[in-house]
């Protein structure tokens, strides 16, 4: 009987909770928001700087469950007005899913030819926004006195082992679980649990035009093949949003500082393509 109750579509896990969900106009952030909006989230805010994109996800959820937000991670200031808008506005913020992030295009960074210039702004997204976002959700809960606040942030596969070029983005999620397994161990006293989701390698255009590919499903294929996990399809947004949805929720309420990667058993010798 409770395992039909949790299994239910009727189950909500998110009921009551105040979510920002960053880099939520598309991809893993969209997913994670229709997935949040389903399970009865109170308010969810996306931030991004597709506004376009952005305004169109929150209209589509509807139903006032949903607002739009516009946010460059890379800009403290505008993270702390986007928390500071959201316990305003909904009284509290219990989930912070910190998803902004890039990857250098050209997929080409190595040792020998490395740009500093070029990095920067992998790095100002996907190291010190993270880190901003981190810190202003923890205060604000903090502050507010939030006990069960969840604080997600978007890793990758690529952070657990290395490649000879990309060193940019590799860097930058190795430092996103270096924070996570710190934050963790400052935030416990508060009742905040962090932790990390590392997606494999999910077809989307942004990843498929860093890796060369003439289309998306030239990139599902590429991945089925080098995925260990056979006959479950290209990993998609929807797997990475339930991962993330595990740790907002209470199914996880004593898990902290742990990073839970989603790749579908990816093998990184196969990643030969973006050479």
């Amino acid at each position: 009987m409770t395992e039909k109750l949790a299994n239910s579509p009727n189950h909500k896990k998110l009921e009551s909770k105040v979510a920002i969900i960053t880099g939520g106009a598309s991809g893993i952030g969209e997913a994670t928001a229709r997935l949040f909006a389903e399970h009865g989230a109170r308010a969810i805010v996306i931030a991004d700087i597709q506004d376009i994109l952005g305004q169109n996800v929150a209209k589509s959820i509807g139903n006032g469950q949903c607002t739009y937000m516009h946010c460059d991670v890379t800009c403290e200031d505008q993270v702390e007005a986007l928390v500071e808008s959201t316990v305003k506005n909904f009284g509290q913020l219990n989930i912070m899913f910190s998803n902004a992030g890039i990857i250098n295009e050209t997929f080409s960074q190595t040792v020998l030819d490395f740009d500093l210039n070029s990095s920067d702004r992998i790095f100002a997204i996907n190291t010190r926004g993270m880190v901003a976002c981190v810190k202003h959700a923890a205060r604000a809960m903090v502050g507010g006195g939030v006990i069960g606040g969840s604080i997600i942030c978007t890793g990758s596969v690529l952070a657990s082992f290395a490649l000879p070029q990309s060193i940019d983005y590799v860097m930058s999620k190795k430092a996103v679980l270096g924070l996570v397994e710190c934050a963790s161990k400052g935030l416990g006293k508060y009742g905040i649990r962090v932790n990390c989701v590392s997606p494999g390698g999910v077809p989307t255009p942004l990843t498929c035009r860093a890796s060369k590919f003439d289309s998306v499903e030239e990139g599902e294929s590429f991945f089925m093949e080098i995925n260990r996990l056979k006959g479950c399809g290209a990993l998609r947004v929807e797997n990475i949003a339930n991962a993330v949805l595990f740790f907002a929720c209470n199914d996880s309420e004593l898990v902290t500082g742990q990073n839970l990667v989603v790749d579908a058993g990816l093998d990184p010798h196969g990643l030969t393509k973006a050479d």
